[in-house]
């Protein structure tokens, strides 16, 4: 773990976007609503700041915690079955001059290999691979639910108080300008929601994704199906990534995987 990498203007910004969609969220959208001290302020107010806090520990996980490395020790073995049912030979990086399991790869950024890397992310200053996808995924999710949840209290402020806003062009502007940016926001973080959502479904990494569109075109070409070798059925592959116990899905610290990073079940259909 390393805390400077918390120091990066990328990581600042999504904090300070954090911070700022939490404030004006209740202390504007709520507070004109229904009211801080009322129950039901207290109550949205409580809610809210549960996802809030749960995307604050989701990023501080993403960014503290290492994604992957090979174990020092690691070498292949070409004997064992699953290398040959997969037909994968050993694989050597050419950059750290060292053998790397499969779905692993090197990151230009981070300058060394990653355990089932997904991709470098520069606004948590890290890789998302192996040790630290489910709480990117979480991250991306609970951020999702928060802007939603922001838009939705955005629209019952203007609904309540619209009169009093025609005349005060500047809290006008305000309003409008905070409702863009939310519902832009929550679009923007819904689809890349939707995007691993996808991804997990099918056991990939995005990496894997654009190498097997070309491996699905060969298969069609050759008149053949293709099949992802890693995936083992919707359930099987959300297991994969959250975890096998169910009540532990959605919580970030829960990180143990049912694979160990460097082998993976393969489909025997793939």
């Amino acid at each position: 773990m390393s805390c400077r990498r918390f120091f990066s203007i990328p990581v600042l910004s999504v904090i300070l976007v954090i911070c700022l969609v939490y404030y004006v969220t209740l202390f504007v959208f709520l507070d004109d609503w229904v009211g801080l001290r009322s129950s039901p302020g207290k109550l949205n107010a409580l809610v809210f700041s549960f996802f809030a806090s749960l995307c604050l520990v989701s990023l501080s996980i993403c960014v503290l915690v290492d994604p992957g490395r090979v174990p020092s020790s690691y070498a292949p073995d070409v004997e064992a079955s699953s290398w040959s049912n997969n037909g994968k030979e050993a694989r050597k990086c050419d950059k750290c001059f060292a053998y790397k399991p499969l779905r692993t790869h090197h990151c230009r950024v981070c300058r060394r290999c990653v355990l089932k890397m997904d991709h470098h992310c520069v606004w948590i200053n890290n890789c998302v691979g192996y040790a630290n996808y489910k709480a990117f995924f979480l991250l991306v999710f609970y951020a999702t639910v928060a802007c939603i949840y922001s838009t939705v209290l955005l629209v019952c402020c203007v609904f309540k108080n619209g009169d009093s806003y025609a005349g005060n062009v500047p809290l006008k502007t305000f309003m409008v300008a905070c409702g863009v940016f939310m519902i832009g926001l929550s679009i923007t973080l819904g689809t890349l929601l939707g995007w691993h959502i996808y991804l997990i479904a099918h056991n990939m990494t995005t990496i894997e994704h654009y190498d097997s569109k070309r491996a699905l075109w060969l298969a069609k070409k050759s008149g053949q199906s293709f099949r992802h070798q890693f995936d083992l059925g919707v359930y099987k592959n959300i297991t994969s990534v959250l975890g096998s116990n169910i009540i532990k899905w959605l919580c970030p610290t829960f990180t143990r995987n049912t694979e160990d990073g460097v082998n993976f079940s393969a489909s025997r259909d793939s």
